[in-house]
């Protein structure tokens, strides 16, 4: 057992040299991610194997907390990729902390990065940002020997670092102890529900939207993953039953050339396999030419982050595209027999009442209420630590201070009508989810909601006129976010 100590007011452990090698001394626990088997986790296990260690992993948005694998680790490692993991980390931490006082605890990911400073002084004793699996590996090195941990990548109370964004080898992920892939989103097409396996063929981005988290973490930067490893752990969901693959990369298009490259290995391997993935709208453009070539190998939708139809909205989000682009983007996606699923921000502080009224308007004159999960209707504006909308003197007058329990900095529009159509929209799309509502009766009643606001009649029903049998666009069974 280790020798805890308490240093500087840290907890240190110190392990005997090897004490770490056991089944089940490293605990990887994912909370959250969008519904798929979750890779945070499957690639850090794959590194620690190649060090001989034998990681236990958990993931808790479909597997029960298990106190016997919290209690018997030395080290764990929990991955928080986005807001919603971070939230559910916080609280698997202190479960953690309750059945094993004396284990390190590691928050990993893009919201650990961002949200460092109040994690290391709530009991977390390290945090990674950037390119996780070196430094963790390293972490778990350096407690294993009885060492201080201070590794680069690896922040601490007595030892602050940046995210790690160096270039590592990513050896194929480890999935093998991970929940099935049935337990996750399926594709839904066709009257049918598919399994869908998840890869990433980049991680990091080339571009500096202001209100994305990786920015702040990544500075524009991006990491191309080895084709052949990509293809490696597509083969290996493939034989655990995936049809259909999603593409996770924050952008498909950074790297044109890589993801052309394993998209044709990908059909040539596997003709009857599927694929989404997520591309800016300003890469759509600028690539167009490959989007016919990408339906041809298996490209069924694509996510993109449209965001607003305001073109202030955009300029203040450096989207880098403007209303202009998205129609001329939604008719090249078209044109290629690609599906087209847009996300938005439905509420900034730079959201006018019209603005939204505008954006429905567009779905439904775009023939778009089936491409557009309901929950994007109610999307607000999340601002995070360490957002680079908060070097933004646009955003300034709006703020009302960090909320640090939330890990967000709370603002409020400047017009109250716009806040009661949020709290409006949110409550009601969540209970259409639980429902299973028809996406076109949620529409309507959102726009009937906006329309009261608005002072204005809500105009016809879309619903009446669409069949609640009618053939759909392919989709997730949990909503997508960009």
């Amino acid at each position: 057992m280790p020798d805890s100590a308490r240093i500087g007011g840290a907890r240190r452990q110190v392990y005997d040299e090897g004490s770490m090698k056991a089944a089940g001394d490293i605990l990887l626990i994912a909370c959250y991610e969008l519904g798929h088997q979750p890779l945070g986790i499957a690639w850090p296990a794959a590194v620690l194997a190649e060090r001989g260690y034998a990681p236990a992993t958990l993931d808790v948005s479909v597997e029960p907390f298990d106190p016997e694998k919290a209690a018997r680790a030395r080290l764990v490692a929990i991955s928080v990729p986005m807001h919603t993991a971070l939230r559910v980390g916080v609280t698997v931490a202190e479960r953690v902390r309750a059945v094993n006082p004396s284990c390190h605890i590691c928050f990993f990911g893009l919201y650990a990065s961002l949200n460092a400073e109040y994690l290391l002084a709530h009991g977390i004793d390290s945090v990674i940002g950037g390119e996780p699996e070196q430094p963790l590996a390293d972490l778990a090195d350096a407690l294993a020997a009885g060492e201080e941990p201070r590794v680069p990548g690896v922040a601490t109370a007595q030892a602050p670092s940046g995210p790690y964004l160096r270039r590592q080898p990513l050896p194929r992920p480890s999935r093998a102890s991970l929940p099935a892939l049935k337990k996750y989103a399926r594709l839904e097409r066709a009257g049918r529900r598919e399994v869908v396996g998840y890869v990433e063929a980049s991680r990091g981005c080339l571009h500096r939207c202001r209100h994305c988290p990786i920015p702040p973490v990544y500075g524009g930067r991006f990491f191309a993953v080895p084709p052949d490893t990509v293809l490696a752990d597509i083969r290996q969901q493939v034989a655990a039953g995936a049809t259909h693959i999603t593409f996770g990369d924050p952008d498909f298009l950074n790297g044109p050339g890589q993801v052309l490259a394993v998209a044709r290995r990908l059909h040539a391997e596997f003709p009857d396999v599927t694929f989404d993935f997520t591309a800016k709208v300003e890469h759509l453009l600028r690539h167009r030419r490959l989007l016919p070539e990408l339906a041809v190998l298996g490209g069924l939708f694509v996510v993109s982050a449209v965001e607003s139809l305001s073109d202030t909205v955009l300029t203040h989000l450096a989207k880098g595209h403007t209303r202009a682009d998205v129609t001329e983007a939604l008719r090249a996606v078209r044109e290629a027999g690609i599906a087209f699923r847009p996300t938005w921000v439905a509420f900034t502080p730079w959201t006018a009442l019209e603005d939204y009224g505008d954006m429905l308007d567009f779905v439904e004159r775009k023939s778009l209420v089936d491409h557009v999960d309901p929950v994007q209707y109610s999307l607000r504006l999340l601002v995070p630590p360490s957002s680079l909308l908060l070097e933004s003197p646009a955003l300034r007058p709006f703020l009302d201070g960090l909320v640090q329990e939330d890990f967000s900095y709370r603002w409020t529009h400047p017009d109250p009508r716009v806040e009661a159509l949020h709290a409006a929209v949110a409550a009601h799309v969540a209970e259409a989810a639980e429902r299973e509502e028809d996406p076109a009766v949620t529409f309507d009643r959102v726009r009937a909601r906006w329309a009261a606001a608005a002072g204005l009649s809500p105009g016809p029903s879309l619903a009446t006129g669409l069949p609640r049998d009618r053939a759909r666009p392919p989709r997730m069974t949990e909503p997508w976010f960009c």
